[in-house]
């Protein structure tokens, strides 16, 4: 998916609510051992792609004044109740270079799954994404998690996942955590 944007050199409050209120949302470019850049992205395009299920989990082009760069979205502030973007944060990413993303699990067959059929007990998730380090070209957009085969009050644990390849699960402190469990 390209995203398209042009560079800005009026910044702060006043700024901003102008370019807003012409249909503009303002951003910033960072990372990849270059300078950070304040572009501005049209809202009603920004805002659409970003409803579509993924994008904040997949790398993206990024079209700056006919440059084209890969990015990741790493913030978006919203409006508190109107359907508006105020502000969006975009880091660049090289080929070669690993990143670290958060993505979210996919709960796969918790209807088929013994706990369900046999035990009547429910699967509760205790974790809805997970964070990993990889090669942008192999960021999945989301990690599918088979629990077809929990059986009653049995946990699934982070250690039990199947990972793409090239996809390594960042835990921090803890050697393994819960990711659903089968319970009343």
């Amino acid at each position: 998916m390209t995203i398209i944007a042009k560079s800005r050199s009026l910044h702060g409050t006043g700024a901003s609510r102008r370019m807003r209120n012409n249909g503009m949302t303002p951003a910033v470019v960072y990372g990849a051992a270059e300078a950070a850049t304040s572009i501005e992205v049209e809202h009603n395009g920004l805002f659409h792609a970003l409803r579509k299920e993924g994008v904040r989990y997949s790398v993206l082009d990024l079209e700056i004044d006919g440059t084209v760069e890969q990015v990741l979205v790493r913030d978006v502030q919203v409006h508190p109740f109107k359907p508006m973007i105020l502000h969006v944060d975009f880091q660049r990413v090289k080929a070669d270079e690993k990143v670290t993303v958060k993505v979210p699990l996919k709960f796969l067959g918790g209807e088929t799954s013994p706990a369900v059929k046999i035990g009547g007990q429910r699967i509760k998730a205790a974790v809805f994404n997970v964070k990993i380090t990889c090669l942008p070209k192999d960021m999945p957009q989301a990690i599918n998690v088979d629990v077809s085969k929990l059986e009653p009050s049995q946990a699934f644990k982070a250690s039990q996942l199947v990972l793409p390849a090239g996809v390594t699960l960042v835990l921090g402190k803890q050697k393994d955590i819960t990711l659903a469990a089968a319970g009343k």
